[in-house]
Order: C-alpha cells, then structure tokens, then sequence
C-alpha cells in the first residue's frame, strides 16, 4: 500500500470519527428531537457541507459568546419609568395571559393608545415621512432590511435633512438583512451626523454563525410621542410590488403610551450594540391618552430564557371560545402550535389560516406546504392568497384579542430571531383587524382535502422531505 492511499484511508477513518463524534454531541446536547434530527440527517447524507453548516449554524453552546454578556441582560435593564401593571382592566379570560407576557419579559400593560393601521407599503410610507419632517427632537428607526433603492434613499434623505437641523437620528439595521445594501449607504449617513449601527456584525458573513441570530424587529420611534411597528421592511417591493405581484402587509402607527414599549426594545438594542442604556425623561415624555385600549408590547429572541411569543400563541389558541384567525407569509409551527391549532379545529372552533400562494422562499414554502394536509384533515380552513404575495403577521382571536408585529408562525422567529408584536384586548380593534382579514379573504382560494390530496405524488414527498428541515429554515 502506497502512502498516499495509506493517508486516504487516515483521512477516511478520522473524517468519520468526526461525524459520528458531531452526530453524538447533538444527540448529547437534548435538544428538541425536531431540531436534532435535521442535523442528524445533513450531517450523514451530506457530511462535508453537513459538518460546515452544523459548525457555523448550529452549535447552540456558541450563543453566549455571539450575543455578549451585556446583550444576553439586557432586558433585565429597565426605564426608570414606572409603569402600573393594570391587569385588572382587561377580559378575565386574558390574566393569565398578561402575567405570562410580564413575567417572561417584562411586557408591561400600557392603556390608552390609539392606533392606525396601513395594509399598503405607500400609505405607510407616507405617513412615515410625514412624521419624520415633523420631528423636533430624536428619531430612532431600526429594520431588519433597509434597502438602498427608490424608497431607501427617499427616507435616508429625509433623515439626512433632520439631521442637519439638528434632530437626534439614530439609525439600527440588521447586518445579514442588509447584506445587499452597500456599506456605503449608511455611511453617508454617519457622514451625515446621523448615528447608525449594524446588529450582530458580521465581518465574514458565511463564516459565522452570527447569521443564524438576527434581529427581525421594525420599530421607529419620533420624539417619544409616536411610534411604528409591524411586518414592512424598507424595501421598494412594498411599494411597487416586484415578481410575485403587489406585497401585501400590514403596518401599524401608535400614538399614547404604548409608544414606552417600542422606545424602551429600541435602546435596548441600541445599548446592546453601543453599551449605552438612554433612560432619560426626554425619551419618555409625558403622553396622552385617546382610548380604553389596552395593549402590551412583546420582545423575543435568543438570549431571553422563555419563548415567550410561542407560549403567548399556544395560550391564546388553547384558550379560544369561537374563532382563531392566522396571517403569515411563513407556516412552519412547532409541534405544541402544530397540535394546539389541531385541537382547537377538532374541538369546534373556527380556525382560518391565510398563506401566500407562491412565496419568496421556494424551500420554506414547500415545508410549509406539508403541514396543510393535516390542518386540512383537522377542519381548519387554509386560504391561499392570490393577489400578489402576503407577509402580514396577525393573530385574531375571539373579537377581543389581537397580536401582530415583526414575528413569523416559524421556527426562526420562535427560537433564533429578535422580534417583536403587539398584543391589543380590545373589541373595536379586534373587529377593525377582522375585517381586513376578511378583505383579504376575498383575494383568496380556499383549498378543499379532496383537491389538495390530487397534487402529484412527487410534489408531496418534496414538500415532506422539506418539513424535515423546518427547524433549519
């Protein structure tokens, strides 16, 4: 035997210790099986890449030195505003609920707000701008995706134009959301005056596993008065739509004091990427009060101990009396949500779901494919829209109950993206966000088992090999 063969087969014979050695310590770990047995099957079918990926994606010990210290307590840090918990006030049936969302993180109860809802990108943009050049004096604006397009460059000009009178900017953008977006262009910001700040830079994107953790959430806040959140990005698709047609999302403007809650997750995470915590009364200024709503606003992700948006949900269908409506571009649920949105269905209850027909992720949409059947099979009433591509995020329950925001009905947003939602306990919102949902309805096909089950046999088991690596996606 020659030496070269000789090192083949050393190379072989450690190359596999390595794996077996990898699969073991996943196995170790006691993880979900749900997210142990994708692992285990990229890394025996494709072990090289398997073992590349596990490395850089999967290594759940890596969190803590990724997400420093300082990030990892960072909600522990509170506001020196004092907020009563006036849990009181809102539908018994949504105590524990409340309890739940405060003691998991400290989402305080904030009553009063009023809020305005935009379903299209340009009325949100518009109102946007408008109250960015009625700023006088700071404006936080965070997005997972700040493009550098027709739209990117319109609010970076207004910002650019508050800046230089002498307005406080301050500019938060994911770093793997942003990985199309020049460098340059937020430069010009900084150049500007503008503060801006990348989340969990990544310096050599596909050699870290700082891209398995991002931060999703879309927050601006103006002047401590007035404050947005929901599902758009800064991108000219919500505008203009692109090649799955017009981008139907929704998109929310708060005023009263609600508005604490997005200021107190956006100097969170501007302390998290600076090291300084702002807690000043000019970033909490006193605030009027327009209405009896009641609402809680409600951070996720990794380096807070609970899941605390998947539990909320897990409540929240669990405890429905007549209906449960869900809008998502994403549907990959855990299997708690999984089984609890089954239940819900075969106990009577009226459970729609609302997904796009065609998706910008080909691979995700595929898994989510897989979990009809069975929603199907259950009596839950699955809507595909047709009208171009929906990324709303909502959840509608019982003409009293409504949660919305920057999460997915997804692994990702569950377990490895910074999100946040709004949980509002009032009838008249409740119903206004029905009837949207039941607008959109109108721009659907409702799928029947029978018909579903005739798709090709192929596209079936494509779709189930898919679902093995929802927790991946």
């Amino acid at each position: 035997m020659g030496i070269s063969a000789f090192l083949s087969i050393i190379f072989i014979v450690l190359y596999c210790i390595t794996i077996i050695g990898v699969v073991l310590l996943i196995l170790l770990e006691n993880r979900n099986p749900l997210k142990t047995i994708p692992w285990v099957i990229v890394l025996i079918f494709v072990p090289g890449i398997g073992l590349i990926f596990y490395y850089f994606f999967g290594r759940e010990d890596r969190r803590l030195r990724i997400i420093t210290r300082r990030m990892s307590k960072r909600f522990r840090k509170h506001t020196k505003i004092n907020i009563p918990q006036k849990v009181n006030e809102i539908p018994e049936q949504y105590h524990p609920l409340a309890h739940l969302l405060n003691n998991s993180n400290y989402s305080a109860i904030f009553s009063g707000s009023h809020i305005s809802v935009y379903t299209w990108g340009k009325e949100k943009f518009d109102a946007l701008l408008e109250d960015i050049k009625n700023a006088r004096h700071h404006i936080h604006l965070q997005y997972y995706i700040f493009n550098d397009d027709k739209i990117g460059n319109v609010i970076k000009k207004a910002l650019i134009e508050k800046a230089g009178e002498g307005v406080i900017v301050r500019v938060l953008y994911d770093d793997v959301g942003c990985w199309n977006t020049k460098k340059s262009f937020f430069e010009e910001m900084k150049n500007e005056g503008i503060e801006t700040s990348s989340f969990l830079k990544v310096v050599f994107p596909i050699l870290t596993s700082k891209v398995n953790y991002r931060n999703h959430r879309k927050v601006v806040v103006i002047d401590g008065k007035i404050g947005f959140m929901g599902g758009m990005n800064i991108a000219d698709r919500y505008v203009e739509g692109n090649k799955l047609g017009p981008w139907r999302d929704t998109h929310f403007r708060i005023t009263g004091p609600a508005v604490y809650g997005l200021q107190a997750s956006f100097l969170l995470d501007w302390y998290a990427e600076s090291g300084k915590l702002m807690n000043g009364k000019e970033y909490y200024p006193d605030l009027q009060t327009y209405s009896d709503m009641k609402m809680q606003i409600v951070v996720s992700g990794p380096t807070i101990q609970w899941r605390t948006l998947m539990q909320a949900y897990i409540f929240c269908i669990s405890n429905a009396k007549k209906y449960i409506y869900i809008q998502t571009p994403y549907f990959l649920p855990t299997e708690a949500l999984n089984q609890a949105l089954q239940m819900a269905a075969l106990g009577g209850i009226d459970v729609r779901l609302m997904i796009p027909k065609r998706s910008d992720t080909r691979s995700a949409q595929m898994a989510t494919f897989s979990y009809v059947d069975k929603m199907l099979k259950a009596g839950v009433k699955v809507y595909l829209y047709d009208k171009g591509f929906i990324h709303s995020k909502l959840l509608l329950v019982d003409d009293m109950l409504s949660s919305f925001g920057s999460s997915n009905f997804d692994f990702r947003s569950f377990e490895h993206n910074f999100e946040i939602n709004g949980f509002v306990y009032q009838k008249d919102f409740a119903l206004e966000m029905k009837d949207i949902f039941m607008q959109d309805i109108q721009n659907c096909t409702e799928i029947t088992y029978p018909v579903w089950r005739k798709r090709p046999i192929t596209k079936r088991l494509t779709e189930s090999f898919m679902r093995l690596f929802a927790p991946l996606l």
